[in-house]
């Protein structure tokens, strides 16, 4: 941080001199118009770039064995146009690549492609797309994700399990969407100012949203567990107790959801209260399993659901710091 003195002129007018390496950066000379922006907090931003239209950032990449990974990490630090360029043909394996990475991410589209060169640009607006918005239609997905894989396990639906497996795609498109916005949002100000969000709330639905995922992870996993096997079904008083595992563990992850976005700490508080509720129904399975041939697909199971509920808690203990910010 750089301390300034303010200064005033005789007619009352308040100044302060700007550095001049940031100046001579960014291009700035007497008579050059920068943009002033009160921020909700009383802080003023000074762009030096006053245009309305936001600046595409490029990049170009050289085809390598981690191609895609490198395609998914630009363009979770906001990239708009991602360039992969050769000196030679582009090898039918890094078109596969190229084109992998963009199913997997939201907005990004190959715009132009030759034998040497493949342009993806990301056609989405940030300032449309609102986090709180993103986040909630990605725990809308990882919770149903939950319900059906619990309901699959239950009654030996395998092709149910297999459409769980399935959504878990989508869930991963909006995490690394959520990402890329916070990211901006934290190199532009500005953006936040318009979308209603503070840089320390960034980290919250950063993490919150890497929550929500493994949600939906865990969810898949059991899915596909249940996909592998010929229909296996649990007896009838294990059935109920895994439902009414699964329905507790449920409740707890819509509530510490719903706390953080109310910022209600008692509800937050609520969610960690269940965990003795959970053991004793845990402890009840495991009693009831001791003898049963099946019992480590259902362990397996409800261990599943058991780090869905750490995940609830992880969600909930992020209220009380978000509230008191």
């Amino acid at each position: 941080m750089e301390l300034r003195k303010l200064q005033r002129t005789k007619t009352g007018t308040f100044f302060v001199c700007l550095p001049r390496e940031w100046a001579e950066k960014n291009g700035l000379e007497r008579g050059s118009i920068v943009a002033i922006t009160e921020t909700s907090d009383g802080n003023l931003l000074i762009s030096p770039k006053p245009s309305a239209e936001r600046v595409l950032k490029e990049i170009t990449l050289k085809p390598s064995p981690f191609l895609d990974r490198e395609i998914i990490g630009k363009y979770l630090l906001g990239y708009d146009i991602i360039r992969v360029e050769s000196k030679e043909r582009i090898s039918p394996e890094d078109r596969e690549k190229v084109k992998r990475a963009a199913t997997r991410l939201v907005g990004l589209e190959i715009v132009e492609e030759d034998y040497a060169k493949i342009i993806l640009q990301c056609l989405l607006e940030p300032s449309s797309f609102p986090p709180e918005k993103v986040l909630r239609r990605e725990y809308a997905i990882a919770a149903s994700m939950h319900r059906d894989a619990v309901t699959a396990l239950l009654d030996g639906d395998r092709k149910l399990a297999k459409n769980v497996v399935a959504r878990d795609n989508e869930v991963n498109r909006l995490y690394f969407l959520l990402v890329r916005i916070l990211r901006t949002v934290i190199q532009n100000p500005s953006l936040g100012e318009k979308l209603g969000i503070r840089p320390i709330d960034c980290l919250d639905y950063r993490i919150t949203s890497s929550l929500v995922e493994s949600i939906g992870d865990q969810s898949a996993q059991l899915a596909k567990q249940v996909a592998e096997f010929k229909g296996i079904k649990p007896k009838q008083k294990i059935a109920k107790l895994i439902m009414e595992l699964h329905s507790t563990i449920y409740d707890s992850h819509e509530t510490a959801i719903k706390a953080l976005f109310l910022h209600e700490v008692s509800m937050a508080e609520s969610v960690r209260g269940l965990q003795n509720k959970i053991k004793g129904l845990k402890e009840e399975l495991h009693q009831e399993l001791k003898e049963e041939e099946d019992a480590d697909y259902f362990l397996s199971a409800i261990s599943h659901l058991t780090r869905i509920y750490e995940n609830s808690v992880d969600i909930a203990d992020l209220v009380i710091p978000r509230l008191s910010a």
